[in-house]
C-alpha cells in the first residue's frame, strides 16, 4: 500500500466549460498535488443537482467536465478519477452522517444561507441543506488525509472533521480525520468586466468569464476588452485598481513569475501591453487543453469507459468503508443468496 496521504477534491458539473478561475484555483494545483499523493478526483454531480440543473444537459456538462479534469493533466491511470453518482457509496454514507448532524449546526453553514438568500428561503432545497454532509461522505469515505479548497469551503472541512470526529466517539475508531488545505491566493480571480466580484460559472454576463473551451480568438477578445481604471500605473492593489490587480494576477498564475517581478517589468508601460501579455498567456495554455478536450468529446464511449473503470477503482475503496459504517451503528446486514 502507498504511504503517499490520500487527497480528495471535486468540482460541480455546472456548465458547458469550466472557466479560469477554475483553472487557476483547482486543476492547475491539483495536476501538482497529484505527483505526491494518491489522489482522488470527482465530478460532483449530485452536488450540481442541489440546484436546479437541465436534465437534458447534465451528461454533457459531466463528461465535458471529466474530459477537461484530463486535458488539464489530472491522469486517471495515476489518480483516481470518476463521477460521483457511478458510487452509491457516497450518497449512504450521507444519509448516516445526516442521522449524527445536528439541524443547528447544519443552518449554519454560509454557504447555504448565502444561497438560500438569493434563491429564497422557500426555494431552496433540502439537498442544498445536505450538501455539507453529502460533501463529508465524499471526503470520508476514502481515508482522506488531505482536502485542497477554497476559502469558502473551509467550513464545510470544518463540519467534516466535527462529524467524523463524533462518530468515532460513538460508534469506535472509523474515519480519518481529514485536513484542510487552503487554495494559493491566486484562485481568487474576479470578473473582468466587474473586477469587484468573483468570477464565477454564474455570472450574469458571459462578456467577463474566460471559458477553458472558449475560441481562442474569443479569450484573447475578452482580455483585451478587460475594465482597468483612468490610471495608467501597472501596479497591484486590490483596493484601488481592482482590474490592473486582477490581470496581474492571471498573468502571474500562468506564467510563475511573481506579481512583484511583473510590476517591475510593466513599470511605464500601458494597459494594452500588460493585457496583450494577458491574452497571449491565456490562449497559449488553453488552446492545447480544449483542443485536447474535444478529442476525448469526440470519442465519448472511450470517455465513458475511463469513468467506469475509475469507478470501480473508487467503489473498491467506498464500499468496505461503507460496510464498516453500517456495521458500527448496528444496521442488520444483508444474506446474499
Amino acid at each position: 500500500m502507498s504511504s503517499k496521504p490520500i487527497l480528495f477534491s471535486g468540482m460541480a458539473p455546472s456548465a458547458d466549460s469550466l472557466q479560469i478561475g477554475n483553472y487557476i484555483g483547482a486543476l492547475l494545483q491539483w495536476k501538482e498535488m497529484q505527483q505526491a499523493n494518491d489522489a482522488i478526483f470527482c465530478v460532483v454531480d449530485l452536488h450540481a443537482i442541489t440546484v436546479p440543473q437541465d436534465p437534458a444537459g447534465l451528461p454533457d456538462h459531466t463528461r465535458r467536465t471529466a474530459a477537461q479534469y484530463i486535458a488539464a493533466g489530472i491522469d486517471p491511470t495515476m489518480s483516481i478519477l470518476f463521477v460521483q453518482s457511478h458510487v452509491s457509496a457516497h450518497t449512504e454514507l450521507a444519509w448516516i452522517l445526516n442521522t449524527i448532524t445536528g439541524f443547528g449546526e447544519a443552518s449554519r453553514m454560509t454557504q447555504f444561507k448565502d444561497k438560500a438568500a438569493k434563491q429564497g428561503t422557500e426555494a431552496a432545497s433540502l439537498g442544498l441543506f445536505a450538501y455539507p454532509t453529502l460533501m463529508a461522505a465524499d471526503i470520508l469515505l476514502y481515508d482522506t488525509n488531505v482536502v485542497p479548497v477554497g476559502d469558502d469551503q473551509k467550513q464545510h472541512i470544518e463540519l467534516t472533521r466535527d462529524l467524523a470526529n463524533r462518530f468515532n466517539s460513538r460508534f469506535g475508531e472509523t474515519f480519518v480525520i481529514p485536513e484542510a488545505i487552503i487554495m494559493k491566493e491566486t484562485a481568487r480571480i474576479y470578473d473582468l468586466q466587474n473586477p469587484e466580484s468573483k468570477m464565477s460559472k454564474t455570472s450574469a454576463s458571459d462578456s467577463g468569464v474566460v471559458w477553458m473551451m472558449d475560441e481562442p480568438s474569443k479569450t484573447a477578445k475578452k482580455i483585451r476588452s478587460a475594465v482597468t481604471d483612468d490610471d495608467r500605473e501597472i501596479r497591484f492593489d486590490r483596493g484601488a485598481k481592482p482590474g490592473v490587480s486582477n490581470l496581474l494576477t492571471i498573468l502571474s498564475a500562468f506564467t510563475g513569475t511573481s506579481v512583484e517581478l511583473l510590476e517591475q517589468r510593466f513599470a511605464g508601460r500601458g494597459y494594452g501591453d500588460l493585457k496583450g501579455e494577458v491574452a497571449d498567456a491565456v490562449v497559449s495554455t488553453f488552446e492545447p487543453i480544449r483542443s485536447r478536450a474535444l478529442e476525448l468529446l469526440d470519442d465519448p464511449s472511450e470517455l465513458d469507459r475511463i469513468l467506469a473503470v475509475n469507478a470501480e477503482r473508487a467503489e473498491a475503496i467506498a464500499q468496505p468503508m461503507l460496510a464498516k459504517v453500517y456495521d458500527r451503528v448496528g444496521l442488520l446486514p444483508r444474506v446474499r443468496r
